[in-house]
């Protein structure tokens, strides 16, 4: 099928997608697989009624940004620095775990020294959108269990942007561009986060107090406001997902944080319904045959080894044994980095496109058991249960 025009992509979309999501709550299953198995249906490898998928990707990438901002609007800085602290050590060792497995089940499987350490690397980290998207904001902003989650995502994102760096700085003629790369960022981060709350504090507060009862003002200014800061972010060698978070951390001191919150909310699901589609779009069906066994394999070994592995070194930091199972199954997938791991390493030939495959069918299969998992055991705003049912 010819290249359709955005509305009839769109049309086709998220028609499609409540037709599967009726079918998918009927059989009382998560919603997301709905998403993820419409893009397999009627994407470029399925049925290819919509054949561009990498721009409904890039479009995507929107619902990810307006995901961080909120998660920023709902965050104290100095609660955020307080789990920061005490998040480290489990975040660093958790991924050193995680890491080995993903290189061990490589090497077991007959890839290459290179290939499977990006595997282990892209095993390390769990899901920014998953994690969240299943996080009932009644948890979110009242529970230790939501610093927790935050915490530890945030502390993930931060080493999956250093995996980045490194992996782009081996493309590069010189692996000394890829250590200046690194050092640039660490000097930046800093210096990009005193600039946003500079101007926070002398811009925007300003004009939110001057012109807050003009409600479509408020929404113009939170959403260029996210996406300025995304963007000055992604131009200075960051990711546009860190600098979406400090632009909503830096309000979130103002009352007005949870009006912009609230109010940006369907926005958000409107471009991650987008992502999950995409996701499953993009996945070469071709490829599912050689690569479904080592896949199913990891993903399993994930699932398993992610709650244990987080319940363990929570307890060791003196956490209770209930919300250290929580939050490690919460965190029981691998995530959307993963992914962009086996693109950037595909296309700096470090990997092959079977490995690619391998680690792309491993997080579809994280997410959708993972995804089940939570949603029949704990909280969540898409609980098939009305006792678990929250938002």
């Amino acid at each position: 099928m010819e290249n359709a025009s955005i509305i009839t992509s769109f049309f086709l979309i998220f028609s499609g997608a409540a037709v599967l999501a009726s079918v998918v709550l009927y059989t009382r299953q998560p919603i997301i697989i709905a998403y993820i198995a419409l893009g397999a249906l009627i994407g470029p490898f399925g049925l290819n009624y919509v054949s561009d998928a990498h721009l409904l990707s890039e479009i995507s990438e929107i619902g990810i940004i307006f995901l961080l901002f909120l998660l920023g609007l709902d965050m104290q800085p100095s609660s955020l620095m307080h789990m920061a602290r005490k998040a480290t050590v489990v975040a660093v060792a958790s991924s050193l775990i995680f890491a080995i497995t993903g290189f061990c089940i490589g090497q077991l499987f007959g890839y290459s020294m290179t290939e499977s350490l990006i595997i282990g690397c892209a095993m390390m980290f769990s899901s920014t959108i998953i994690g969240i998207k299943l996080l009932p904001t009644t948890v979110l902003h009242h529970r230790h269990t939501g610093e927790l989650v935050v915490g530890l995502l945030l502390l993930q994102d931060l080493v999956a942007i250093i995996v980045l760096l490194i992996l782009g700085g081996s493309s590069t003629e010189a692996n000394e561009n890829g250590i200046m790369s690194f050092l640039k960022t660490l000097l930046v981060l800093p210096l990009l986060t005193f600039f946003v709350f500079f101007t926070v504090k002398h811009v925007i507060f300003k004009l939110i107090q001057k012109f807050d009862r003009f409600h479509e003002y408020i929404f113009l200014l939170a959403i260029g406001w996210c996406l300025g800061i995304a963007e000055l972010a992604h131009y200075v060698g960051l990711s546009s997902e860190i600098g979406a978070f400090l632009a909503g951390v830096s309000i979130a001191t103002n009352p007005i944080s949870q009006y912009i919150a609230e109010h940006l909310k369907p926005l958000r699901d409107f471009f991650l319904v987008l992502f999950f589609f995409s996701l499953g779009a993009l996945f070469n069906l071709n490829m599912l045959g050689i690569v479904i066994w080592p896949a199913f394999i990891l993903a399993l070994l994930i699932i398993a080894i992610k709650p244990v592995t987080f319940n363990f070194l929570l307890r060791k930091t003196r956490e209770p044994s209930d919300i250290a199972w929580e939050v490690g199954f919460r965190l029981g997938q691998i995530s959307e980095f993963s992914l962009l791991i086996a693109y950037l390493a595909t296309s700096s030939a470090l990997i092959g496109v079977e490995a690619s495959h391998l680690i792309q069918a491993t997080a579809i299969l994280t997410f959708i058991l993972n995804s089940y998992i939570v949603v029949f055991k704990f909280p969540s705003p898409i609980a098939i249960s009305d006792r678990l049912r929250r938002d």
